[in-house]
């Protein structure tokens, strides 16, 4: 599966994922061979951080 481009999508799909499937973004990225900085730059650009607590973006 391709990851959206669109911000605000990106954050819902990496938000499902990593609550439904993935225990961390590291385990995210392994398993779909993303760049993890990009994903979190992108997700930056409106305002999300990644929480490894949580593991979420808020």
């Amino acid at each position: 599966m391709n990851l959206p481009n669109d911000p605000a999508m990106l954050v819902s799909v990496l938000n499902t994922k990593l609550r439904d499937f993935y225990p961390s973004l590291d385990a995210l990225c392994d398993d779909m061979e993303a760049d993890k900085h990009a994903l979190i730059s992108k997700c930056k650009t409106i305002g999300y951080e990644y929480d490894s607590g949580k593991n979420q973006f808020i």
